[in-house]
């Protein structure tokens, strides 16, 4: 067990206790404690004696001052003391804070972690961006929640999978093939129109010359085919480019494939290369194709079908989704026979269950909130994910806008104007870029300063945080001594107001990551790294740490290597570095 939980554990012990002898009842199930928000009101505070007002029928301060007075002596605390209509105030011994130096000199890189009674087996989905094209930075928000997400479930006990979601099957990997394919002609010297609803980066242009490379001219058809047979504009765009991608696939044959595949590699490629320089790594890449080449698709619609939960209109076959609570049903099969993007979802997520993980997390963008209660629906009906289990949790990521210097950068995928996740992390850096990301929460819009990000002062959190790591170094440096010495002490000479409020904050740190974990906010831990740091350079300035009692000197800079440890081993949970010079 965790410092932290087992401070909480055996102050809810003590209270428990106390109920006990008082009242002759036990009621741990019900104490629950926290952090004031004031020092002065106590290291924990307790509602008890609220809660059980009206089951004892007594006065809220009458069962706090029974309860104080039942409380036996011990180690563990200094007092306890009621406050306002009945709150319990416990202080913690100073001997016990500072017991949390030499737990996280002890444990290392493991201060913090903590196991589940119950190991589980989570699956993480995140980013699974079509790979149309470059990642950019709306990509890169839900990168760093990911790849954070999955570091601070793992810190927590949880065997932790990281997949991501390939859309290689469907409409929009045959623009991408259709728009590579134009873009070759053209620079075979055609005079070939572009349709301005295909792809229109930069990026297409270098794949067709990547076409090129490869392959030389076996894809040109010929200009005299391509004017004369090719589609003639109708007034819908989409219809339009849909009887492009029919020409091109009838005009091409087997040489079609060539292309889409060409395409889909380029790009899952870039993907890759791009999200591993990011620090984002992935146990699988599952593709949506398996889906149809396994039959999979097919097998969970006709079972939606046999269970009653589909009929026919307009050609297309329908889910009754509304019989589950969402706001209409949805299509699963279009009237051209070909299955839709949310049926190859449901067949997905059943894929995933079958699996065996306890638990699945889908990390989406807020563009898609609409899209959880029906795919939530599907899963009911089919029996395989109860809503009652949580099993299914799909935590939502809202949009990031880039600002220079003020100034809203335009993003559009389709036209090519955006700025890529590569562009982003050579302009701020990838530990800015990363932390930017998960400071504030996952389903909070969030505006990046880039100027901020790249700043080299305290208003850049990232820069505030590394610099305090790197001034606990600084420190250690300084001194003359062994660092494993540390662990031993004497601890008793940290008396300053700065060095409990430090102990204090350095047994919150497995509190915060159990909190992360259970509400899925990386932010949290952001937030904690901030404050330490802050109460740090605070400290820093204030005591001298390296003085002529050697004894005192020892005690602070066993402080100062924790601290320097939990910063260490909280940037790592958000993919961030701790440089040990600035």
């Amino acid at each position: 067990m965790d410092f932290s939980s087992k401070i909480i554990l055996d102050l809810t012990q003590v209270i428990d206790d106390s109920l006990r002898r008082a009242f002759g009842g036990s009621w741990a199930s019900l104490v629950h404690l926290e952090r004031p928000k004031s020092p002065d009101h106590g290291d924990y505070s307790c509602n008890i004696a609220m809660q059980l007002a009206r089951e004892l029928k007594l006065k809220p301060r009458d069962i706090a001052q029974k309860l104080v007075d039942a409380v036996a002596a011990s180690t563990l605390l200094d007092r306890v003391e009621i406050a306002g209509p009945g709150f319990i105030n416990l202080y913690v011994s100073k001997e016990v804070k500072r017991g949390v130096v030499r737990g996280v000199l002890s444990d290392g890189e493991k201060f913090g972690s903590s196991d589940l009674l119950e190991p589980q087996a989570v699956q993480v989905e995140f980013v699974s961006a079509n790979p149309t094209g470059p990642l950019h930075v709306g990509h890169g928000r839900g990168a760093a929640y990911g790849a954070s997400l999955c570091n601070i479930l793992e810190m927590v006990g949880y065997k932790v999978h990281r997949e991501y979601y390939v859309n290689d099957a469907g409409r929009q990997m045959d623009i991408l093939a259709v728009s590579t394919w134009l873009r070759y002609l053209q620079q075979l010297g055609h005079q070939v129109s572009f349709p301005e609803n295909c792809y229109q980066g930069e990026y297409v242009r270098e794949m067709a010359a990547g076409l090129i490379n490869v392959y030389q001219n076996k894809f040109d058809i010929g200009v005299d085919k391509v004017l004369t047979s090719f589609p003639r504009l109708v007034e819908d765009r989409e219809e339009f480019l849909d009887q492009i991608i029919d020409w091109m696939k009838s005009s091409l044959g087997d040489s079609f494939a060539l292309i889409h595949r060409y395409s889909l590699e380029t790009q899952l490629k870039e993907c890759r290369t791009e999200l591993s320089a990011f620090g984002v790594e992935f146990d699988t890449w599952f593709s949506e194709k398996s889906l149809f080449d396994n039959g999979l698709i097919a097998k969970v619609v006709e079972k939606l079908d046999a269970s009653g939960f589909l009929y026919e209109k307009d050609g297309a076959i329908w889910f009754k989704s509304t019989d589950f609570g969402d706001e209409k049903d949805r299509v699963v099969q279009r009237e051209n026979g070909i299955f839709t993007y949310f049926a190859s979802d449901i067949a997905y997520h059943v894929e995933k269950f079958g699996r065996g993980f306890t638990k699945l997390i889908d990390i989406w963008g807020a563009d898609h909130h609409g899209y959880i209660p029906r795919v939530r629906a599907a899963l009911d009906a089919l029996g395989v994910c109860e809503r009652k289990a949580d099993r299914l949790v799909i935590p939502l990521v809202q949009f990031a806008v880039l600002y220079r210097g003020g100034e809203k950068l335009a993003m559009s995928t389709r036209s090519g104007e955006f700025v890529t996740l590569s562009q982003l992390r050579e302009d701020v850096g990838r530990d800015a870029a990363r932390f930017f990301y998960v400071f504030r929460k996952n389903d909070q819009h969030l505006d990046f300063d880039l100027d901020l990000a790249k700043s080299k002062n305290n208003e850049n959190p990232v820069y505030y945080i590394q610099y305090a790591h790197a001034r606990c170094n600084s420190v250690l440096q300084k001194w003359d001594g062994t660092r494993s010495t540390l662990i031993d002490a004497k601890l008793d000479l940290l008396n300053l107001d700065h060095e409990e409020h430090l102990l204090n904050k350095l047994i919150d740190f497995p509190v915060t990551i159990q909190s992360a974990a259970r509400d899925l906010s990386p932010h949290l831990i952001a937030f904690y790294l901030k404050d330490l740091a802050s109460m740090f350079h605070s400290y820093y300035n204030a005591v001298p740490v390296l003085g002529d009692d050697a004894d005192l000197t020892s005690a602070r800079l066993s402080l100062v290597l924790a601290i320097k440890q939990v910063i260490r081993n909280g940037l790592d949970l958000l993919g961030v570095s701790a440089p040990e010079r600035m």
